[in-house]
């Protein structure tokens, strides 16, 4: 129960930080956004965990793969938070829980996994549901939605990066080497984009987008050491709850029918895909995978 009460705290969590970069996506670009997400969580997390105090912390058996597993992680998030900028948070949060879809199909040709007819069947109408979201050609969706989409396929190979450096690196060196990559990627695309911050209110809100992505991360890695993942993935779906409450609390968003509709749709594609995975011995989110959509 603990376990379980950690997922649902660090996807509210989440839930806030999302609501923030899409707030400030309205006073400076998105790209600094996402350069202050990476860069204070970088910063704050040395000092819990740096390679003075844990050694060993950056040493990987695989340093190709973290980087592009780092690289994959901050360009999902740049382009999530780039979809914000035109998107409600309940429509990118729908159309992203979509991506234990793409570690599914992702898994075959990286992973050597085999899908069966009833996995593929339950893939097939999670995108469906999408499409109800979307509803391309009838005047639906902002073409911002893409965005999204392109962002969960970044997740979802990600993850599948991820399951393999998980069999040789600790959680610690791999969250290491997220904030690190993304922290050094976004670093010479600052000056490009550069906005100082209105006020300090401003100020403080960019350096809570690395505060809440690295609480976030640490509730989650604190929920897996408690619980099974296959106990708590279906707990990321209450993220949906939040981001509904705080779309209207702050945006005056409201989801519309065609929205819950593909929310409904997926999420149920969604579990019955994790019943599969378990019945078939398997996870759809590993040890390494737990840090919830994007973030």
């Amino acid at each position: 129960m603990i376990g379980i009460g950690l997922m649902c705290c660090a996807v509210a969590l989440f839930a806030v930080l999302d609501t923030t970069a899409k707030y400030l996506n309205t006073q400076m670009d998105s790209l600094e956004v996402t350069w202050a997400r990476y860069t204070s969580a970088f910063v704050l997390t040395l000092f819990v965990s740096n390679p003075l105090t844990h050694a060993g912390l950056m040493r990987t058996r695989r340093p190709l793969l973290q980087i592009v597993r780092g690289m994959l992680l901050v360009g999902s998030t740049a382009l999530n938070f780039l979809a914000l900028r035109w998107l409600q948070l309940d429509e990118a949060l729908s159309i992203i829980f979509t991506f234990p879809f793409i570690v599914a199909i992702a898994s075959v040709p990286l992973l050597g996994e085999r899908i069966g007819w009833r996995r593929w069947t339950a893939i097939g109408v999670g995108f469906g549901g999408v499409l109800l979201i979307t509803r391309p050609g009838f005047h639906g969706m902002h073409p911002a939605a893409l965005l999204s989409l392109a962002a969960t396929i970044c997740y979802g190979f990600y993850a599948v990066v991820t399951r393999i450096v998980s069999r040789v690196d600790s959680n610690q060196t791999s969250l290491f080497y997220n904030n690190a990559v993304g922290a050094l990627v976004m670093l010479p695309i600052i000056p490009f984009v550069w906005q100082a911050p209105a006020n300090w209110t401003i100020a403080l809100m960019l350096l809570g987008t690395g505060i809440l992505g690295s609480v976030g991360h640490f509730c989650l890695i604190a929920g897996h050491r408690l619980a099974p993942a296959s106990v708590l993935s279906p707990f990321i779906y209450t993220q949906l709850i939040w981001v509904v409450i705080f779309g209207y609390l702050v945006f005056d968003h409201v989801p519309n029918a065609w929205t819950m509709a593909g929310a409904a749709v997926v999420i149920g594609s969604g579990l019955y895909l994790l019943f599969r995975e378990r019945r078939l011995g398997k996870s759809t989110t590993s040890e390494g995978v737990v840090e919830g959509p994007l973030e």
